[in-house]
């Protein structure tokens, strides 16, 4: 199993970041969701949360999240694995769509997206009661750190 990532504390005032989340699974969403708001409240940030049907719809909601104006962006969506392919595709188009974005727009995403064998995997990732990681806070905590690294090195070189 993976360890926790680090949670960075950061000033996020200034900063406009929206979390886009999936609507599939809202019990380990839903985690993932209030680990993320935990964060962004506590950094000062102004937020806003957005739904989306699925992880599949991730990543175009954040390019326009990002093309709008948004500082940086937190994914969120859970994608368990079934007895057929899909799986793989809705993963794969979720990670490289993200990815995508993220270069093209040059603004972080805070990846939250969570890949599982079974629910299990996901109530021990969401940030809830009992659960072992917070990836929810994890993916806010990098998009906002991310967010200021860009802001300082624009500042250096341009």
């Amino acid at each position: 199993m993976a360890g926790t990532g680090p949670t960075i504390s950061v000033d996020g005032r200034g900063l406009r970041i929206i979390i886009v989340a999936g609507l599939w699974h809202t019990g380990i969403t839903d985690g993932l969701i209030a680990g993320a708001t935990r964060v962004l409240e506590a950094s000062g940030a102004e937020f806003t949360l957005v739904r989306v049907p699925g992880s599949f719809e991730l990543p175009v909601a954040c390019k326009v999240a990002l093309e709008n104006g948004a500082d940086a962006v937190v994914a969120l969506g859970v994608i368990i694995r079934g007895g057929t392919p899909h799986f793989e595709f809705v993963s794969n188009a979720a990670t490289d769509g993200l990815t995508r974005v993220a270069l093209d727009a040059g603004k972080p995403v805070g990846f939250g997206v969570l890949t599982l064998d079974d629910e299990q995997q996901g109530l021990d990732r969401a940030g809830l009661p009992g659960s072992k990681e917070d990836k929810g806070e994890e993916a806010a905590s990098a998009a906002l750190a991310t967010a200021l690294v860009l802001r300082e090195l624009r500042g250096h070189i341009g």
